[in-house]
């Protein structure tokens, strides 16, 4: 039996998929990336811990499959190399990661097939999740940053050099100090993880902090929390106005907020989407939720190899 592995390499969390060519689960396994941790001690070399995190779970996937997979393919923040050998553009963090060649890491038989993680999670969810039959459909991630993707016509839009879908980066207020794109007030800024303390003047740490504050009563964890969901419906019903998909797919760890993020969108898309004739965008979550991505780097691996 021919199978993939698919791994999703994020800031916050490594998540594994071993996947038959049918969508056929065989395994899966998370755990921390370790990020910024230094190197890896017990080997004597300088590669980032991540790297020998991803090693442990390929090689425990397929001990549990009881043999080596056909396809391996990851997905991670950043511009994928035009060889889909490497990450080739990550600013801000996860140091390393750019140029990491992981066919050559790996020991691969075949090229380990390396594609952005908000690419690979829209993929993921058009093979097995809320997109399946779509055919114009755009995803964010919000997660430790903020990814996004375009299906258009049933084909992702990758653009020229592998950028196409960076809702992250688009502008909300151009007076706000800028992102890591050096794009200023970003949509990253206003919702992402890894903004939290800024917006929260440092009084939280992570959006589950500050969401299970906003619940409990804080006023003020509230009104962080407001004005992040209300530039969220601003952005999001941008690119509806620009790209006019049938669908939005909201993915990553964020999601998770569930109806705390979910009720308080759709009231904001209400006030700010331009609906002509009542016709309204459907704002849906990730069918697969965080897994999106470990689904869709196997996807890839298969299609591509």
């Amino acid at each position: 039996m021919q199978y993939a592995i698919g791994i999703d390499l994020g800031g916050t969390h490594i998540k594994t998929v071993a996947v038959t060519s049918s969508g056929e689960v065989l395994k899966k396994l998370s755990r921390d990336t370790k990020d910024n941790h230094g190197t890896i001690s017990n080997t004597g070399t300088n590669e980032p811990v991540w790297a020998n995190e991803v090693k442990e779970l390929v090689d425990w996937l397929a001990s549990e499959v009881q043999h080596e997979p056909a396809y391996i393919g990851l997905c991670a923040p950043g511009l994928a190399a035009t060889d889909k050998r490497s990450i080739s553009f990550m600013p801000g963090r996860m140091a390393g990661l750019e140029g990491f060649d992981w066919t050559d890491y790996l020991g691969h038989t075949k090229q380990v097939q390396v594609a952005n993680d908000a690419h690979a999670a829209l993929m993921g969810e058009v093979w097995q999740g809320a997109a399946l039959g779509l055919k114009s459909v755009i995803m964010l991630t919000l997660g430790t940053g903020v990814g996004g993707a375009i299906l258009h016509e049933g084909h992702l839009m990758k653009g020229q050099i592998g950028r196409a879908g960076s809702f992250g980066h688009i502008c909300l207020n151009p007076d706000l100090p800028s992102d890591d794109t050096c794009m200023p007030g970003s949509l990253e800024n206003s919702i992402g993880d890894r903004s939290v303390a800024t917006r929260s003047k440092g009084k939280f740490k992570s959006t589950k902090d500050l969401v299970r504050a906003a619940v409990d009563g804080d006023d003020f964890a509230k009104s962080v929390w407001d004005r992040s969901v209300r530039e969220l419906a601003c952005g999001i019903a941008s690119l509806v106005n620009v790209l006019d998909p049938q669908a939005v797919i909201i993915g990553g760890g964020i999601s998770r907020a569930e109806e705390h993020l979910y009720e308080p969108l759709q009231k904001e898309l209400a006030r700010v989407e331009w609906r002509p004739n009542d016709w309204s965008v459907p704002v849906i979550p990730a069918a697969l939720g965080e897994w999106s991505g470990a689904f869709g780097a196997a996807y890839y691996a298969i299609t591509e190899t």
